[in-house]
């Protein structure tokens, strides 16, 4: 895209120019994704809590469904007076909420959409995410320790002993799905999904299967979500870190959490669902996702990224699902599942699929490669090969026909003939 804006503004000196406008654009972008995703996840939570406690939730302000109910506390938040207490260190006050959401915000230069759609892509960026979004904890402890608050201080304590131990179980889920496709390139691990719903890596055998739901446990546990939001802690701790907030400095971290949660379960969505391959692969029947016409190509794409999107939402209603289910676990109960289940779990998780791979045993990919993806996807092709050895066991025939009768007078023999049979045979097998 640099390059592309280079030529359009004839740059030809400040190559860097280009760049520059390009990487603006995508910042753009993708802080329009994560601020309209905050204000959509905070009206389906309202909806989701008050369907599953039998309640109605937002109905007045937009419509029946209050559509607009997450703006008017959005002006609200605006309007309300940013406070810092007397006995807070205020730098570092203000500057946390904003660390939270820079962090949660950049795991996003990384996270692919759909085939190339992806603002910075990289050959790690599967770590790079769970780093960044891991940076997230360092707004929370300041936000905690500069608030001269003890709940406040006591929540930021929480959060930092919780996110540092889920780390642990987290990343040997992740490297499972690496080891099976060989690469931390997200775009890679999506598109060596391509295919039937068969082919996504959560099928590809039990124990891959059982790693997605701990890789989720800590998922919800890493962004601060119940029954792990053992950091805000309404019950026992006011509003846990950010009980001296207001305003709109409040409002970033709620934005912080909701990205967050997209951008875990996008990356969810990459590694076990297949990313943007839906589970019929329509767009690659068609031949539109390899295309040489932009215009085909970037329409597949863009249903991808669609696709990609539905997945990544369905991840953060299971967090809505679970929070408004389960009651809220002790900081004891919270350490105890993360270093005697899920770290256990985790680990041999991974050695089961190595054996797996090791032992090369069945998995539901193989019915797609050997029954459905050949007879859609390369039939084409095997036709072309059946013709091709077809009219060249034809003309091998021929030939041989014809020397055999100039060496016989002109006379064809039976060998002769037997022999362009045979040719003829072996081309229609």
């Amino acid at each position: 895209m640099g390059h592309f804006f280079n030529d359009i503004f004839g740059i030809t000196e400040h190559v860097w120019l280009g760049h520059t406008i390009a990487a603006l654009i995508k910042c753009a972008i993708l802080l329009n994704i994560v601020a309209v995703g905050a204000l959509f996840f905070i009206w389906l939570e309202r909806k989701v809590s008050g369907r599953i406690q039998d309640r109605l939730g937002p109905t007045r302000v937009g419509g029946r469904f209050g559509w607009l109910q997450t703006i008017a506390d959005g002006i609200k938040l605006l309007a309300k007076e940013d406070l810092t207490p007397a006995q807070a260190d205020a730098l570092l006050f203000r500057v946390a909420p904003y660390i939270s959401f820079a962090a949660s915000f950049a795991a996003y230069l990384a996270l692919p959409f759909s085939n190339g759609w992806v603002a910075w892509e990289l050959n790690v960026a599967v770590f790079f995410i769970l780093a960044v979004v891991g940076l997230e904890v360092f707004g929370v402890i300041l936000a905690g320790y500069a608030s001269g608050s003890k709940w406040s201080l006591f929540g930021a304590m929480r959060e930092a002993a919780q996110v540092v131990s889920y780390e642990v179980p987290l990343g040997l889920c992740v490297v499972v799905p690496v080891l099976l496709c060989g690469t931390l390139n997200l775009i890679t691990i999506a598109n060596m999904q391509a295919g039937l719903f068969t082919n996504w890596l959560v099928f590809h055998d039990p124990f891959t299967f059982c790693i997605f739901w701990v890789y989720f446990t800590c998922a919800t546990a890493s962004v601060n979500r119940a029954p792990f939001d053992l950091a805000e802690a309404e019950s026992e701790l006011v509003a846990g870190f950010h009980t001296e907030y207001s305003g709109l400095r409040w409002s970033f971290f709620f934005m912080a959490e909701y990205g967050s949660m997209f951008a875990v379960s996008g990356l969810a969505a990459i590694l076990f669902f297949g990313g943007w391959n839906g589970p019929i692969p329509i767009f690659h029947w068609l031949g539109w996702a390899n295309s040489e016409t932009w215009i085909l190509r970037e329409t597949a794409n863009l249903f991808g990224a669609l696709n990609f999107i539905f997945k990544a939402v369905l991840g953060v209603t299971l967090m809505m699902w679970a929070r408004w289910t389960l009651p809220r676990l002790r900081i004891d109960q919270v350490m105890t599942t993360c270093l005697k289940y899920c770290v256990p779990l985790a680990a041999m998780g991974f050695l089961g699929v190595i054996a797996w791979q090791y032992l090369g045993l069945w998995s539901p990919n193989d019915i797609y490669l050997n029954r459905i993806a050949k007879p859609f996807e390369h039939r084409s092709e095997v036709r072309e090969q059946w013709r091709a050895e077809q009219e060249a066991a034809n003309r091998d025939g021929a030939s041989a026909s014809a020397q055999t009768t100039k060496s016989s007078g002109g006379r064809p023999i039976f060998a002769t003939v037997s022999a362009a049979a045979e040719g003829n045979k072996g081309g229609v097998q």
